[in-house]
């Protein structure tokens, strides 16, 4: 069974994701897997059953690399996109970030698009579907991570919320009053299927740059909880039912 996963970007202690990602998927001998840094590794995609993003601020480079993507859900593939995958950054000269659908066909595919969050702080997650592989025998839980806000940009089943009502000052798409924000979701896209699970911030002391040269207090959020863990794994498993 193969596995592509893509581990790169902004702002985020990339290294610790994709090694903690590597090590879950280790935990299944059956599976290989490819690593790359951008989209653009098009014949281990082509032969993936399950690609595994975790990324900030990188998006497909060009109509090739959408296709691919496009084609390789239109086959039946799965992929678990994770926390930044549907996130573009752009910080105005007043130091406001923009959060633009800078290629509206990926995030179509993926069905959501980042736009916002406040500061990190615990938030209780609800199970919204309780009758899905991904949340059977769940219960709600609490979280201290980045709460993610997005747009919709197609029809998705989510499968695990929480709500928000507030500002987010950082960014220009300040004002929110959402009673039902996914945390977890699945889209089906032509034979195959997205699965999105947007938590997992994680940030070291040197990912800032250059907006701040030292950031002080390393991140980990819901890297430090069981339950992110067992989402993890569930998430890998549903990637590679359909190849078994």
């Amino acid at each position: 069974m193969k596995v592509h996963l893509i581990a790169a970007g902004k702002f985020h202690d990339i290294d610790f994701a994709r090694l903690e990602l590597l090590k879950l998927l280790a935990e299944r001998p059956q599976i290989r897997t490819s690593v790359a840094a951008d989209y653009g590794d098009l014949a281990n995609l082509a032969a993936a059953d399950l690609l595994i993003t975790y990324t900030c601020d990188l998006m497909p480079d060009g109509a090739e690399q959408v296709a691919a993507l496009e084609a390789f859900l239109a086959r039946g593939g799965r992929w678990l996109a994770l926390h930044g995958t549907n996130a573009t950054l752009r910080f105005g000269a007043d130091g406001v970030v923009d959060t633009p659908d800078a290629v509206p066909a990926f995030t179509r595919m993926l069905g959501t698009r980042f736009a916002g969050h406040p500061p990190i702080a615990p938030f209780k997650v609800f199970v919204t579907r309780g009758d899905h592989e991904m949340t059977e025998g769940l219960r709600d839980f609490r979280v201290e991570d980045e709460l993610y806000l997005t747009h919709r940009t197609a029809e998705i089943d989510i499968l695990l919320h929480t709500s928000f009502t507030g500002r987010c000052d950082e960014f220009r798409d300040a004002d929110w009053d959402e009673a039902e924000v996914p945390v977890l979701y699945e889209r089906k896209v032509g034979e195959g299927r997205v699965l999105y699970l947007t938590l997992g911030h994680c940030r070291g002391h040197y990912d800032l740059q250059p907006v701040a040269e030292f950031w002080p207090h390393p991140q980990r959020c819901a890297w430090n909880y069981p339950v992110f863990h067992e989402l993890l794994r569930r998430a890998i498993g549903w990637g590679l039912a359909h190849a078994a």
